[in-house]
């Protein structure tokens, strides 16, 4: 049985990756005129594909099925880097519904058990 600590842990490991890819974005939009430069991204799936909880599965199946880091091969196109970044906000949103809603429980958890 799952507990509300490791669902949290969980969640947590999730935004920092969110955030790492946030980062990674960035990096391709602040080198969109570097010759040279080649694009990269981060996904999770690797990491989501074993666990079985509504929102890793939610999030393997949003990010695909790519290794955990690549370089995509090709110069940077703002425009798909600007839906990318949507994409990981829309993931980022639903990462902090589950750590609230983690977080809730432990507090009724905690209420509930100190009367």
């Amino acid at each position: 049985m799952k507990t509300n600590i490791s669902s949290l842990q969980k969640t947590n490991y999730i935004m920092d990756l969110i955030s790492q890819r946030q980062q990674i974005i960035s990096t391709n939009l602040a080198n969109v005129d570097t010759p040279g430069y080649v694009r990269k991204d981060l996904t999770f799936s690797r990491y989501l594909a074993s666990n079985n909880t509504p929102i890793e599965t939610d999030l393997s199946a949003r990010m695909g099925t790519a290794a955990i880091f690549s370089e995509e091969g090709g110069p940077v196109d703002i425009a798909t880097e600007l839906v990318e970044m949507q994409r990981n906000n829309l993931l980022y949103s639903a990462a902090t519904k589950q750590i609230t809603s983690v977080i809730t429980q432990i507090r009724s958890a905690a209420n509930v058990g100190g009367r």
